[in-house]
């Protein structure tokens, strides 16, 4: 290479240097210490305001971690975000309706009732107003209009989860649902069902009210002993079920979808068999990034499919990896 080729080459390099460290040094911790450490550099676009309308109960901690991701995306992208949830689908379409009536300039939405949450979901975008759906409604989002969807394939998850319960010698597998008539939830355990080799049954219990998911669990398996395997669909689920196995004597071993902090520590004492994680940070970090980039540069994500943050399974083999995540609230 000739001496002055070299010269350029260098001088590039080091121009690019420059900007990077420029880049980090100015915006990029303080988008850090404003979402959890998470976001990098900010965006100097105009603020625009985003509402985020999930279908979460009070009290799982799921949705603070949905919650986290959504804000690091729009501390990143100069937004101004509103959060609001109610697992009633009515209310939570009124919820729609309420972000629709403020004038917000993007809405992202959980679909757990499409029928339900369809027509406000049309209603949003008649009023010029985009909307991302995420996490519940894969199957259905895009008859509501949504631009995309962020979210786990819940029957692929449920297979996967079906299927490791088989080849771990499973002989009676227990479903339970926390919100019945959820889609996502049903084509998980629709999904377990389609893959487990040996007997089946489903158990619906009020998420809302732990304790009274415990003894709900804990009646089952009293009633029903041949029972030796739990699939629960949310973590706090799982933590109950956990309990109620050790009432009544352990014999029943117990896997999950989603994760919270106390999950991995669960899994590495034996006392939790695997979980399969959505990765509900990446889907609230995701839906809010994917309005503004759509504001800002008419960038739509996912070609009209689905753009899948899941299932990822966890258990002894990976656990340590996505422990310290979790312990951070983000996993």
């Amino acid at each position: 290479m000739a001496r002055t080729t070299r010269l350029r080459w260098a001088a590039l390099v080091a121009g690019v240097a420059l900007v990077v460290a420029g880049c980090s040094s100015t915006g990029g911790k303080k988008a850090q210490d404003e979402a959890n450490q998470i976001s990098a550099g900010k965006a100097d676009t105009p603020k625009i305001t985003v509402a985020m309308v999930t279908h979460g109960a009070p009290g799982d901690t799921f949705w603070d971690i949905i919650r986290k991701g959504a804000q690091a995306a729009a501390a990143k992208d100069n937004v101004d975000l509103k959060y609001s949830a109610d697992p009633d689908s009515g209310k939570q379409a009124t919820l729609i309706q309420s972000a629709i009536d403020s004038k917000v300039d993007g809405i992202a939405v959980t679909l757990p009732d499409p029928p339900a949450l369809a027509p406000a979901v049309r209603k949003a975008i008649a009023a010029g107003i985009p909307v991302i759906a995420f996490n519940a409604g894969i199957t259905k989002y895009s008859d509501s209009g949504a631009l995309a969807y962020f979210g786990s394939d819940e029957s692929v998850a449920g297979q996967t989860g079906g299927q490791r319960a088989a080849e771990d010698g499973f002989k009676h597998v227990l479903c339970v649902v926390q919100e019945q008539g959820q889609v996502q939830l049903e084509a998980r355990c629709d999904g377990v069902k389609s893959t487990f080799t040996g007997q089946y049954d489903k158990l619906y219990v009020n998420g809302r009210d732990l304790p009274s998911v415990k003894s709900t669990i804990a009646a089952k398996l009293k009633q029903d002993p041949s029972i030796d395997f739990i699939v629960t669909l949310g973590a706090p689920i799982a933590l109950n079920a956990i309990d109620a196995s050790k009432d009544n004597g352990g014999t029943a071993k117990v896997g999950t979808f989603d994760f919270n902090p106390q999950i991995p520590p669960k899994i590495k004492s034996g006392d939790l068999a695997w979980a399969i994680d959505q990765q509900p940070f990446l889907q609230g970090y995701q839906a809010i990034d994917a309005i503004w980039l759509y504001k800002n540069n008419g960038n739509v994500l996912g070609g009209g499919k689905a753009t899948l943050t899941g299932p990822y399974l966890v258990d002894k083999n990976n656990v340590d990896f996505v422990a310290k995540f979790a312990a951070g609230g983000t996993r």
